[in-house]
């Protein structure tokens, strides 16, 4: 085994190419570049037009590699799950979309793995922090109505189905 050199990289899902950032990274390591291109768009095609972190390790020996992909930031897969172009930028004022409670828990589970939430719930709410900040409402209330809700149990039926 030879040593191992990790490269960290942000990529547009599914639409990585041998150009920059991937060529440069990888150029100096000598390894099969449009193998990892592949690699890197087969795992991330379910995000297309998003930003997804990518680390691609090598053995600088064997040239062999490891493609491991994070998750998307959550205003990015909530800006996905309602299909438009980006969040409010005047989120106070302007709304750019509404997501039903099922989506909100949708994006939780996705995200679940990265954030520090004990439970379900409890990302569930992380992810309705990123809808106050990017002008979506949920269940076309203000998220923050959303969260009280939950923390009176108006939503633990969906989430115990969820949880299972």
């Amino acid at each position: 085994m030879g040593e191992k050199k990790a490269v960290d990289l942000l990529v547009s899902g599914g639409r990585a190419t041998a150009g920059p950032p991937l060529g440069p990274a990888l150029g100096p390591l000598g390894v099969n570049i449009l193998a990892i291109v592949n690699k890197i768009n087969e795992l991330t095609k379910d995000y297309a037009g998003m930003k997804v972190p990518v680390k691609v390790t090598v053995d600088t020996e064997t040239k062999e590699f490891e493609v491991s992909i994070g998750t998307p930031t959550t205003s990015a897969l909530i800006v996905r799950e309602l299909k438009i172009e980006k969040g409010s930028g005047t989120p106070s004022t302007q709304k750019v979309g509404n997501l039903t409670m099922e989506q909100v828990i949708r994006i939780a589970k996705l995200k679940r793995p990265e954030l520090l939430a004990k439970n379900l719930k409890a990302a569930a709410k992380e992810i309705l922090g990123s809808c106050v900040s990017i002008g979506v409402t949920v269940e076309d209330k203000d998220p923050l109505e959303v969260l009280k809700e939950i923390d009176e149990g108006k939503h633990d039926e969906l989430f115990s189905k969820s949880e299972g």
